[in-house]
C-alpha cells in the first residue's frame, strides 16, 4: 500500500513546490512508482513538469468535484514511474463548490483510496492556505514534509499550521503524523540563517532532515523550463542536495540503513 505524503505549509515563496517536484523526481530514479497530485490552484507543480494550466481539459478539479477516477485524469511525466494529476484554471472555484458537498474534508481520501495500492508513494502539493483544499490533502494523507525557509518570517504561522494538524489529528485522521521537515533556501554564510536552523532543530528535534536545500540559481531556473532540476542541471548544488534529501527521506521512511 502507498504511502500518501502531503507538502504543506501556509507561508508562500518557501520552496514547498519545488521540493515536492524534486523530491518527487529523484523518487522516480530511485525506481519508485510515484503520483504527485497538484491541488494548489497555482497550478506550480503542473507547470513545473511542463504542462500547461490553462489548456489541460482533465485534472484534480474533476476527481474532486466531478467525482472522476482517478486514472482518467492522471498525466505520464518525462521521468519513468513517475506520474501526475494537474491542477488546472477550473481549480480555482473549488474551493468554494466543495462548501456543498457532503463529506467535503475526505473528497480527495475517498479518490485516492482507490489508486494508493498502485504507487509507491503519493505527493500532494498543498496550496499556500488553510483552507478545504489543504483540509482534504491532509485528511487523505499518511504524514506531512514541511518545508521552511531559512529566515524569520518563516517561523511566523508555523505555530497556525501544527494547530491545524492537530485538529486534523482530532477530527479526521488521528494517524496523520509529521513526515519530516525541510530547511530551503539556506545560506550558510548567513548568521541569520544558522541561527534560524537552530531554533527549527530545537522545535522539531528529529523530524528536521539533516540535508539542508542551498538557494540556487540553476533551482529557481528549472520550473520556468518546466523540468525538475534533475533533467534541468543534475550537477548543479541544488540538485545534489535534493538527491542527497530524498536518499535521507527513504532511509527514515524505509528503515534502510538503520
Amino acid at each position: 500500500m502507498g504511502k500518501v505524503i502531503s507538502f504543506s505549509n501556509q507561508k508562500g515563496g518557501v520552496g514547498k513546490t519545488t521540493t515536492c517536484v524534486n523530491m518527487a523526481a529523484y523518487l522516480s530514479v530511485a525506481k519508485k512508482k510515484v503520483l504527485l497530485v497538484d491541488i494548489d490552484p497555482q497550478g506550480n507543480a503542473t507547470t513545473g513538469f511542463g504542462f500547461s494550466k490553462s489548456t489541460l481539459k482533465k485534472s484534480v478539479y474533476n476527481v474532486i468535484i466531478e467525482e472522476e477516477d482517478v486514472k482518467d485524469n492522471i498525466l505520464p511525466t518525462e521521468l519513468e514511474g513517475l506520474y501526475l494529476l494537474p491542477a488546472n484554471i477550473d481549480l480555482a472555484g473549488a474551493e468554494v463548490e466543495l462548501v456543498y458537498k457532503r463529506g467535503r474534508e475526505k473528497v480527495l481520501k475517498a479518490a485516492l483510496d482507490k489508486v494508493k495500492g498502485e504507487f509507491d508513494y503519493i505527493f500532494i502539493d498543498c496550496p499556500p492556505s488553510l483552507g478545504l483544499l489543504t483540509i482534504n490533502a491532509l485528511a487523505a494523507s499518511d504524514s506531512v514534509i514541511i518545508p521552511i525557509q531559512s529566515e524569520y518570517y518563516a517561523l511566523e504561522g508555523l505555530s497556525q499550521l501544527m494547530n491545524t494538524l492537530s485538529l486534523v489529528r482530532r477530527q479526521l485522521n488521528k494517524g496523520l503524523k509529521v513526515e519530516g521537515v525541510v530547511l530551503t533556501m539556506y545560506d550558510g554564510r548567513s548568521s541569520n540563517s544558522k541561527q534560524i536552523a537552530a531554533d527549527i532543530r530545537k522545535f522539531f528535534a528529529k523530524k528536521l532532515y539533516e540535508i539542508v536545500i542551498p538557494r540556487n540559481v540553476r533551482l529557481a531556473e528549472a520550473p520556468g523550463l518546466g523540468k525538475p532540476i534533475l533533467l534541468h542541471d543534475p550537477k548543479c548544488m541544488g540538485a545534489r542536495a535534493y538527491s542527497a534529501l530524498t536518499e535521507e527521506f527513504l532511509k527514515k521512511a524505509e528503515g534502510k540503513g538503520e
